[in-house]
């Protein structure tokens, strides 16, 4: 189905709570000032490509109008977007020419200082959630709201970690996937080796353990194993801004289609969240994802099983 066809109607299958903000993101090659970002947005749009996706976020007085209709755009039910006085979360970043490490220059919570996230009514129904990298204590209280959800996945960083331990413990307790870069796993875990970091945090209690490596795809750690997924190999790469949320949720919105959570069904969502990742990176903002459907997300699909795919002896 392609975006914006979504019946609003419908029961929402997965929520996304996280963040929404006006991004300043300056490349070697171009710089954009104010264009929408922040984490729930990313993950949404991703999603929106397999299953009716709910927003959970909040925006200032100053969020410019044809923000909510890019949203609308995707299909997005928007009935868990708050909006508050003040200006709307800010967020202003360099990247470097290899465009995988960037120094972040300014930060402004704004309203998202105050966010409290409440949950429609409905949303706490959804068998599938997906807490973007927010405060543990938020996410503790959207888990507080949610009643038997099938399947929940859960982003931080290393700020958490180090400031914020012992709820986000609870958090790692409660989820069923965990979602963090390298550095944070094994600040997270204390151990160096990425095979006993993972199997680590495995043991403070999620079933799965998914580990971004950035241009270099993503690892998931399961009782069944290790399994690798590669980035799809792009020439030109104009804006990885969100690039991990929106393979979240490409990964979690193709889970919530398949709607079975099996050793299949969880590879095949990995696929899924790469190939849109891809797509998210060739243009600044959701501008790429914007004109992005459902029959070039399985063209390249087949293109990534095609990459992937090992003959047999």
């Amino acid at each position: 189905m392609d975006q914006g066809e979504w019946d609003m109607t419908k029961t929402v299958e997965l929520v996304v709570v996280g963040s929404i903000g006006l991004d300043t993101i300056e490349t070697p090659w171009a710089r954009h000032e104010e264009i929408l970002g922040g984490s729930v947005s990313y993950a949404c749009a991703g999603a929106s490509f397999f299953a009716p996706v709910g927003m959970v976020g909040v925006v200032g007085e100053d969020v410019p109008a044809e923000c909510e209709a890019v949203y609308e755009g995707f299909g997005i039910d928007l009935r868990g977007l708050q909006k508050a006085a003040g200006k709307t979360f800010r967020w202003s970043g360099v990247y470097e020419a290899d465009m995988n490490h960037r120094r972040t220059l300014l930060t402004e919570l704004n309203v998202f200082a105050d966010f409290q996230p409440v949950l429609p009514e409905d949303y706490r129904q959804a068998p599938f959630l997906f807490l973007a990298n927010i405060a543990p204590a938020l996410q503790l209280h959207v888990l507080s709201q949610i009643r038997s959800p099938r399947f929940v996945a859960a982003d931080t960083m290393d700020l958490w970690i180090n400031t914020a331990r012992e709820p986000l413990l609870e958090v790692i307790a409660a989820v069923d996937l965990l979602a963090l870069n390298d550095a944070e796993a094994r600040l997270l875990s204390g151990e160096h080796n990425l095979v006993k970091a993972a199997k680590k945090i495995m043991k403070m209690g999620p079933d799965y353990v998914v580990l971004k490596k950035g241009e270099h795809g993503a690892m998931l750690f399961s009782p069944r194993g290790v399994y690798v997924a590669p980035a799809y190999p792009l020439e030109v790469v104009h804006d990885p801004t969100g690039a991990g949320d929106t393979f979240a949720g490409g990964f979690m919105g193709s889970l919530a289609e398949s709607g079975r959570v099996d050793a299949e069904s969880i590879r095949r969502a990995m696929a899924y969240g790469s190939v849109v990742a891809s797509f998210g990176v060739e243009a600044f903002s959701l501008d790429r994802l914007r004109r992005l459907d459902r029959t070039q997300i399985e063209a390249r699909f087949k293109e990534f099983a095609a990459l992937t795919h090992l003959p047999q002896a």
